[in-house]
């Protein structure tokens, strides 16, 4: 495989945020000769007449265009609509994975290509190759610290293909190095927070804003059904969740699982939140079609997560159960499964 790439000079339209990442991809892109134009989505950002700008003066330094691109009906209704009914279904969504196929690499990328540019650049720390196929291949970042392969997950060939990641092959601190190599320390802002539009905002707050946070009230109680405490609405909650119970006793409780129909919150010690096993919907083959199983995959189940070997079997109504030899800590419905060979992302799907 061939890390993809464009040594004849191209348009590129590069999603900028006025962070480092993007403000070092974009300086990047302009020195090896390509016409590069600037794209800001306008999303529900909070503070987002600063935000604009903040990537006007990167443009200006750079000598670029710039392109705000309001998003924010799209945004609404494909994130924050999911964002928010996950929690009252008590799962725990993971917007970034969802913006990101529809969003970003979806609608951003649509209208990069619709105002003339041949490919789109972001300042994902991910890689992307091309076989002697012609086939896509999503690979992790160079930096371990900062992969961010795991978000990117959903994505298709077709989006990949059109696609350049060149932070991929650069450590964070690298890229800081040469942001102040390229003269662009003091202009480009703070990085982009992973949730923007919880910015300065905790989660209860924002949830409390939606009506169905008003019909929260239920108890909290252990497996064995012993009430212990109550509880003002599941949102508020998230497998393996220790603090903020209010149930003292001589070893923590923590959650355990949610039950949206009976709106309660289950509780147990941390031995009860181990598991062997787990099952994943709408999965996304990054090849476009799905690989032989079963089969064992390095598998993680958050960002975070360091990731443990796992057998996919094959799948039972496009339900797939993923099986680990040993026990996982707080696998959480709602978060991602995603699946490695190696450095190489294979899939990954919905945790149920």
């Amino acid at each position: 495989m061939q890390q993809q790439g464009t040594k004849t000079k191209k348009s590129v339209g590069v999603a900028m945020s006025g962070g480092v990442d993007s403000s070092v991809t974009a300086t990047l892109l302009k020195n090896m000769g390509h016409a590069v134009h600037g794209f800001f989505m306008a999303l529900a950002q909070p503070d987002l007449d600063q935000q604009v700008e903040r990537v006007k003066k990167v443009a200006e330094h750079l000598d670029i265009p710039i392109t705000i691109v309001d998003l924010t009906d799209e945004f609404q209704q494909t994130v924050l609509d999911y964002f928010t009914r996950s929690y009252f279904k008590g799962k725990t969504p993971n917007p970034c994975v969802v913006c990101n196929p529809k969003i970003k690499f979806g609608r951003l990328l649509e209208e990069i290509l619709s105002a003339g540019c041949d490919l789109m650049a972001t300042g994902h720390y991910a890689r992307i190759a091309r076989d002697q196929k012609g086939t896509c291949h999503l690979l992790k970042g160079k930096d371990p610290k900062k992969d961010q392969s795991y978000f990117l997950h959903r994505l298709t060939q077709q989006q990949l293909a059109r696609i350049l990641m060149p932070l991929g092959e650069h450590t964070k601190e690298n890229v800081y190095k040469m942001a102040k190599e390229l003269g662009i320390s003091g202009v480009h802002g703070a990085e982009s927070q992973d949730v923007c539009f919880l910015k300065g905002q905790d989660l209860n707050s924002f949830m409390a804003q939606f009506t169905a946070a008003d019909n929260g009230n239920g108890f909290i109680l252990t497996l064995d059904g012993n009430v212990l405490g109550s509880h003002q609405g599941i949102h508020s909650y998230t497998v393996g969740q220790r603090k903020g119970l209010g149930i003292p006793d001589a070893t923590p409780y923590y959650v355990l699982s949610l039950d949206p129909v009976k709106n309660e919150v289950v509780v147990g010690k941390k031995e009860d939140l181990w598991k062997k096993q787990l099952t994943v919907k709408n999965v996304n083959w990054i090849a476009g079609k799905e690989p032989g199983l079963p089969r064992d995959f390095l598998t993680k189940i958050r960002y975070r997560h360091d990731g443990a070997s796992a057998k996919v079997r094959l799948p039972e109504k496009e339900i797939y159960t993923v099986r680990f030899p040993e026990p996982q800590l707080a696998i959480t419905p709602g978060q991602f499964a995603v699946f490695y060979e190696g450095d190489e992302l294979i899939g990954g799907g919905e945790i149920l």
